[in-house]
């Protein structure tokens, strides 16, 4: 019999890729910072619309999008519609997908599944903007003078899930006590993953600039311009070692675990061939993805099932892999991942991660994406792996193949 609290699902794709070059992000702005007032449906329109111009895709050529969000906006309730209107796209729509930091695999897992059913080219966009979340308001007439209920749809996720009743932290700090991880280690990783951010800054951040897409918004004077991460901190072994805990008798300080942002990512999502079209090079072959639940706040966890999962429906395995990202809101998930995987915790995020670079929500997964493909294309190609945690003790993960 199964454990009911750890399910695995997965998929299989046969004939599904990205054109090489064809998966970006915005620079990351830190929470709010330059973009805490800048809906991020116009965020897409103005990063999508340039990704798409510089890699000469013609918005017309599309037959469907897949929008990923998890904070709602002013403009969300047309999102998908509208967005894919704005870019020139007048003639589509699609699904709108939303599952917390899954948010970026579930979208492409859509749009792959679209692919293979026949529904010719899709284009992905995750986008998100944490600062500034809503506060929601729900009329309770019978309640003490008919005040309403109200719930702060940003903070309060954050704080406790519902079904747990408790805070991701918790989660963190449950699975680091059950592993034996100590603060040193968790130090020492979040310094690795600093110095790995570092190599994406050498020589003019021409790392970052093989799939980042910088925001250009026109204002009533002149224009707001995001071209680089905003708000890192370094996180160095000597500059971290001294932090107080995050909360009282912590492992994790607030330089272990990750910062909310907001940014804009996306990918176009089409068959082989097609790919090899509109790339003029090589392909990027989506084999499979997998999505796993694991026990009651362990969220930390999840992204070793979810990665075992999709490799399963690839037909693959962990010795297969060439390059892995991760997203790791907390220094203990790579930690866990490096000792139930056997993968050398130095051998993930050669190029930093969500723990340094921030998490917008949405877009976290796609960026870390694009970063694998880029990764994959500097090693001469080879299987990648994406895996990440998400709320309610979730996690979500892709394969792919870098070919040509």
């Amino acid at each position: 019999m199964k454990d009911p609290s750890r399910r695995s699902s997965h998929m299989l794709y046969a004939d599904v890729a990205i054109p090489l070059g064809h998966a970006w992000s915005s620079p990351f702005a830190k929470w709010q910072g330059s973009l805490a007032e800048v809906d991020s449906i116009d965020l897409a329109v103005a990063v999508t619309s340039r990704a798409l111009a510089d890699r000469g895709v013609d918005p017309g050529g599309l037959d469907g999008i897949v929008l990923g969000w998890t904070v709602p906006q002013r403009q969300i309730f047309y999102g998908a519609p509208t967005l894919a209107a704005r870019l020139g796209a007048t003639g589509i729509s699609g699904p709108m997908v939303s599952q917390a930091c899954a948010t970026s695999v579930a979208a492409l897992h859509a749009a792959a599944g679209a692919v293979s059913a026949g529904a010719g080219t899709q284009l992905v966009v995750a986008t998100d903007r944490i600062s500034n979340g809503p506060t929601l308001s729900w009329p309770a007439p019978s309640a003490m003078g008919g005040a309403p209920v109200t719930s702060h749809w940003v903070l309060d996720s954050f704080a406790r899930d519902p079904w747990a009743g408790a805070g991701m932290l918790a989660a963190a700090e449950a699975v680091a006590a059950e592993m034996g991880a100590t603060r040193e280690e968790l130090d020492d990783l979040t310094a690795l993953r600093w110095e790995q951010y570092a190599v994406s800054l050498a020589d003019d951040r021409a790392f970052q600039l093989r799939y980042q897409v910088p925001v250009e918004i026109p204002q009533r004077k002149g224009s707001l311009t995001l071209d680089a991460d905003e708000g890192i901190r370094p996180k160095t072994r000597d500059g971290i070692g001294g932090l107080p805990p995050a909360a009282p008798d912590a492992l994790h300080t607030f330089a272990s675990q990750t910062h909310p942002a907001d940014g804009c990512a996306g990918a176009v999502v089409t068959t082989q061939a097609q790919a090899r079209e509109l790339s003029g090079e090589g392909v990027v072959r989506i084999l499979g993805t997998g999505f796993s639940r694991v026990a009651t706040s362990r969220m930390p966890q999840a992204p070793v099932p979810a990665a075992l999962s999709a490799l399963e429906s690839a037909g693959r395995s962990i010795a297969d892999v060439q390059a892995v990202t991760t997203h790791n809101p907390f220094a203990v998930n790579d930690l866990w991942f490096a000792r139930e995987t056997g993968i050398k915790a130095e051998d993930m995020n050669a190029y930093g991660c969500s723990l340094v670079f921030g998490h917008p929500q949405g877009p976290t997964g796609l960026r870390s994406i694009a970063e694998l493909i880029e990764t994959l294309r500097l090693r001469g190609g080879g299987i990648g792996l994406f895996t990440g945690c998400a709320a309610g003790d979730t996690g979500a993960a892709v394969v792919l193949e870098v070919t040509d």
